[in-house]
């Protein structure tokens, strides 16, 4: 069966080739196709999830299919938004945490100092960056098997075959005690909480409790506990705030026993300190929990919440970020039950003229007058000040989970790295500073939060003094260990030597 291209698309692509030859001819096709599409049917395009590529070739959901196709994982990854923004507001750090906000000096680390103008990010060779250390994958650690409390390589457990919290909950607590790990002297299979408690010298096992009663009451209420609950609010950050933990290690016990922490136990113990006792946050964007929101004639969502971060607010970000600053940030596409709260890693984008489909490796070329733009489809939301405006075909790459394993050593060839591709145009003022944009899907990041590059994250009370290599911790550790154990706050002078010792 033959297929043919709009003869849009065509047209588009052969004045793309023959325009710009600093643009690839994969690039030039692809924009030409895209705008012929959208051109030609724009509730369709907006309404196009942004494809996607992953280097593993599967993107594993948290969600189940029922709940995405109802949509019910927009509402139910809102609820859990809302908690995190209600805890930092209750600290007295976040933001305007209770409203809608979109500015980008409240995002990146050169506050008003960014850059606004595309002409400069131009000069500046700011059309694509990536990060000199890449942000470490690690599990979200589900709620429904533990979180930290998971003996996640004990083949016991597998053989056992566990399908819900209660089935986790029994092998841990009366099939196989901590205790018999200890006696047996097979330390490794111990789950990382109860490797923390061993460290400390918790003979009650505090922080392991506290995991598994992080899914108790969700079980108790309802009879299970949803899979897509966990810590990823926690991994996300500390997976480029906290060194790559790059081997194992073996540390002394309170008991004097030797405990091996596997990279993936490190990063476990990294990922729930930032998930309970994180500082503030920066964050922009707006919190859409509507399914189905209202939409204009050509597909374009007319709630303001629900079309979350402006495209202008989102360029400046990226670019802010990552080209300037040379760190990251972390995504939450609400629209998406594939992507939460992900680490960004990289960027590159190409220019196009959105009248005509033509790609350029420059914002002067491609720009066009709004008073020439004869198809423009959103002319009625453009800013009063705006004189041009630009297209632009972004590619981005974001760390997504991964399994925790028994690994010696951990590098980046083993994170899970997945790309995606954004299409916006800008909206620029007569001197090309950027002033808003449009979407052209209405399935885009909506949320995105950083903390300050100097932050840490801060149990309530941390050990002073030294942990010197081959001694366990500190006798004043101990106790306060077992303390903060209780608010699921591992000591931050703990995991910061933990992490410090295997990055090395």
């Amino acid at each position: 069966m033959k297929t043919y291209k709009p003869l849009f698309a065509m047209t588009l692509l052969a004045a793309s080739i023959q325009a710009n030859a600093a643009v690839s001819q994969a690039e030039q096709a692809d924009i030409s196709q895209f705008l012929g599409r959208f051109h030609q049917n724009p509730q369709q395009v907006m309404n196009e999830i942004p494809a996607k590529e992953s280097a593993q070739g599967v993107v594993v959901s948290k969600f189940t299919q029922e709940e995405i196709e109802s949509k019910d994982f927009i509402t139910k990854k809102d609820q859990f938004k809302k908690s995190i923004v209600k805890a930092k507001k209750r600290a007295g750090y976040a933001r305007a945490a209770s409203q809608y906000n979109d500015n980008p000096a409240r995002l990146v680390d050169g506050g008003y100092q960014l850059i606004r103008n595309v002409h400069t990010m131009d000069a500046q060779n700011l059309r694509s960056a990536q990060l000199d250390e890449v942000p470490w994958s690690d599990t979200y650690w589900p709620l429904y098997n533990g979180a930290l409390g998971n003996r996640y390589a004990d083949p016991d457990l597998w053989a056992a075959r566990p399908s819900d919290w209660n089935d986790y909950w029994t092998f841990a607590n009366q099939t196989k005690l901590p205790a018999d790990y200890v006696t047996s002297g097979n330390l490794d299979n111990l789950s990382p909480s109860e490797k923390y408690d061993l460290l400390v010298g918790d003979s009650g096992y505090s922080m392991t409790a506290s995991n598994w009663n992080m899914g108790k009451s969700y079980y108790d209420r309802n009879g299970s506990v949803e899979r897509w609950m966990g810590l990823c609010h926690g991994w996300a950050p500390a997976a480029y705030m906290l060194p790559r933990p790059k081997h194992s290690i073996v540390v002394r016990g309170a008991n004097g026993e030797d405990i091996k922490f596997y990279p993936s136990d490190i990063k476990a113990l990294g990922t729930l300190l930032w998930a309970e006792a994180s500082p503030g946050v920066r964050f922009i964007g707006g919190r859409c929990n509507t399914k189905n929101p209202a939409t204009d004639e050509n597909g374009r969502i007319k709630d303001q919440k629900c079309f979350d971060t402006n495209p202008g607010s989102w360029h400046q970000s990226v670019v802010n970020q990552l080209g300037v600053s040379k760190r990251s940030f972390i995504i939450d596409a609400t629209y998406d039950y594939q992507v939460w709260n992900q680490p960004v890693y990289s960027y590159t984008y190409t220019y196009f003229n959105p009248e005509t489909g033509v790609a350029y490796d420059n914002a002067k070329e491609a720009m066009i007058a709004l008073e020439d733009y004869s198809k423009d489809k959103f002319k009625q939301y453009r800013a009063s000040n705006a004189a041009n405006v630009v297209g632009v075909r972004m590619q981005m790459k974001y760390i997504v989970e991964t399994s925790p394993t028994h690994r010696e050593y951990d590098d980046s060839r083993f994170d899970g790295i997945t790309s995606v591709r954004y299409t916006y145009d800008l909206e620029l003022d007569k001197n090309g500073n950027i002033i808003g944009g449009e979407w052209y899907t209405n399935k885009h990041p909506d949320f995105l939060w950083t903390p300050g590059p100097t932050q840490r994250a801060m149990s309530y009370v941390t050990g002073n003094g030294e942990w010197k290599e081959g001694e366990s911790i500190p006798q004043s550790w101990k106790s306060q260990a077992a303390w903060m154990s209780k608010y699921s706050q591992p000591l931050t002078s703990v995991v910061e030597e933990l992490f410090k010792r295997a990055s090395q």
